[in-house]
């Protein structure tokens, strides 16, 4: 099982979801949320009025903030360094797909993720949902829900509460194909 997990959030400026208007990064170890990154970002694009409404990200906000290519030098080492772990992950992977390939940036073909709400689901079949407000209100975990500092931090605490639950993150980790913008099929990498 990996000792490091890469907790991450990204909001949108507009329903393209092909650029981040911000992200939040948690690195988890230990048993514990023992870093976090958060910023707005220039995604040098237009803003949807629903965006905003549910972000409150304005574009006046984001015109100071640094694009994903000015920050990736921040975001790189710190993505690589554990595995990702997302609340609907598939969202949050399809997001960074996007922006690496529009700003041309390298990484890796492909990455491995896990996501908090089919574990959810699992560890806690009882909930009506398993939405990351519906989870954080069930756990007690505090959230300033569609912030993207405070909801990858929620994340990891997510995963903690389901390693408590006796989850096996390996029995949820996927392969997430970057240059395709897709999951990989488990029959596909068998």
């Amino acid at each position: 099982m990996p000792e490091r997990f890469i907790a991450f959030d990204v909001e949108t400026p507009n329903a393209a979801n092909d650029r981040m208007s911000a992200i939040g990064v948690a690195v988890v170890e230990g048993g514990a949320v023992v870093r976090e990154f958060a910023t707005l970002v220039n995604p040098e694009t237009y803003f949807n009025a629903f965006n905003v409404q549910l972000t409150g990200i304005t574009p006046a906000m984001a015109a100071e903030a640094p694009t994903f290519q000015e920050l990736w030098p921040i975001l790189g080492p710190i993505l690589d360094s554990g595995l990702l772990v997302a609340h609907n992950a598939p969202f949050d992977m399809s997001v960074l797909s996007k922006c690496l390939r529009a700003y041309g940036i390298c990484w890796r073909p492909v990455a491995d993720y896990a996501c908090t709400c089919r574990m959810g689901r699992r560890c806690f079949p009882q909930l009506e949902n398993h939405r990351l407000n519906t989870l954080c209100t069930y756990l007690n975990i505090p959230l300033d829900h569609h912030r993207a500092g405070s909801d990858s931090r929620a994340c990891g605490e997510i995963l903690l509460r389901c390693l408590e639950q006796g989850a096996d993150v390996e029995k949820f980790r996927r392969h997430y194909d970057l240059l395709c913008a897709r999951t990989i099929s488990y029959r596909q990498w068998t």
